[in-house]
């Protein structure tokens, strides 16, 4: 099991992957965003597993609130830039679908 010091450490990793991923889609750049994803989603599982409920001081307490809130401030900025984006893929996604099979199977007509 992690120490205090050693989850504080490992909120500041989140803290900072998620800064990053931020960045990364503020400036459209999916791979970067894709990969940070996956390394931060390593760091919470990681932490999902080995920290265990204590009672912080004071000091290290308010640290990890206020990484919880930034985290939780970029992950909804980050929602915000991928949500339409991804809707605009879907609706991409949806008319290629639709010409594909327009393409094999003709159009259907009403009768």
């Amino acid at each position: 099991m992690m120490n205090a010091e050693e989850v504080i450490v490992a909120y500041e990793d989140v803290a900072r992957i998620t800064a990053e991923m931020l960045a990364a889609a503020r400036s459209a750049r999916w791979d970067d965003l894709v990969s940070l994803e996956k390394h931060c989603a390593n760091r919470v599982e990681t932490l999902r597993n080995h920290e265990e409920p204590v009672r912080l001081p004071a000091e290290l307490r308010n640290r990890k609130l206020k990484m919880l809130r930034q985290i939780l401030a970029d992950d909804r900025e980050i929602r915000d830039i991928t949500e339409p984006w991804m809707r605009h893929l879907s609706q991409i996604m949806s008319s290629i679908n639709e010409r594909s099979l327009t393409a094999a199977y003709g159009s259907v007509q009403a009768g």
